[in-house]
């Protein structure tokens, strides 16, 4: 996504998801990996982000989704993004980026840029699936890769990339009452921008990454 001309934390809320928040059993870890390990069906939704996408020339990129296991629950790890660069400028992201000719395969990406970007070793990594692809605006087909993640580790973020590395509790982003609606209006009278906010303490995670969450909490719901 191209840094945005507004500011998303000003557009007003208008309404919740308001989905009944997860229960704690399945937020365990084991019924996580357990989860990824079945086949259920399910809804992703689809973000006005992915429709506005150009259909042709889509690069192929990777996030990883790091849930890490501390004693009082599941964690999501998150990056917020220096404010100098010329795309997702300042933005809460997953750890990921463009996928290289050498990567083998989205897993792959994942955890070579986890390493690059906040120095996640993957012996510290457990790959339990995959999420479906996310488009953005800017043209790139992001593969969600969720992983569990032991502690403890070291981590260093690339001061290029990631001005800090943070984690949320898994419970709060796994609960439709903290997944605002709101939208944006796009020049020259085309329309609303609809997006998804999870505001967390001093962190508006907003836009890809929510929509990713949105359809983390679809899956494990199903």
């Amino acid at each position: 996504m191209h840094k945005p001309v507004f500011d998303p934390t000003l557009m007003p809320v208008e309404g919740l998801a308001g989905e009944a928040p997860l229960a704690r059993e399945l937020l365990d870890p084991a019924a996580v990996r357990a989860r990824f390990a079945r086949t259920l069906p399910w809804d992703p939704e689809t973000s006005d982000e992915s429709l506005a996408a150009p259909a042709l020339r889509l690069r192929r990129a990777a996030v990883l989704v790091p849930l890490v296991e501390r004693p009082e629950g599941l964690t999501v790890l998150l990056t917020r993004r220096t404010d100098h660069l010329s795309s997702h400028a300042g933005q809460i992201s997953f750890p990921g980026g463009r996928a290289e000719e050498l990567d083998s395969s989205p897993i792959e990406t994942a955890l070579r840029e986890a390493e690059e970007e906040i120095g996640l070793h993957r012996r510290h990594v457990e790959i339990i699936g995959v999420l479906p692809e996310h488009v953005t605006i800017s043209a790139y087909r992001v593969t969600p890769v969720v992983a569990l993640v032991q502690p403890p580790f070291a981590l260093s973020a690339d001061p290029g990339e990631v001005a800090e590395i943070f984690e949320v509790p898994l419970a709060f982003l796994m609960s439709g009452a903290h997944h605002e609606r709101r939208s944006v209006a796009l020049p020259d009278g085309a329309g609303k921008r609809r997006f998804y906010a999870m505001p967390y303490k001093e962190y508006f995670i907003w836009g890809a990454t929510a929509a990713m969450l949105r359809n983390l909490y679809h899956f494990l719901r199903a």
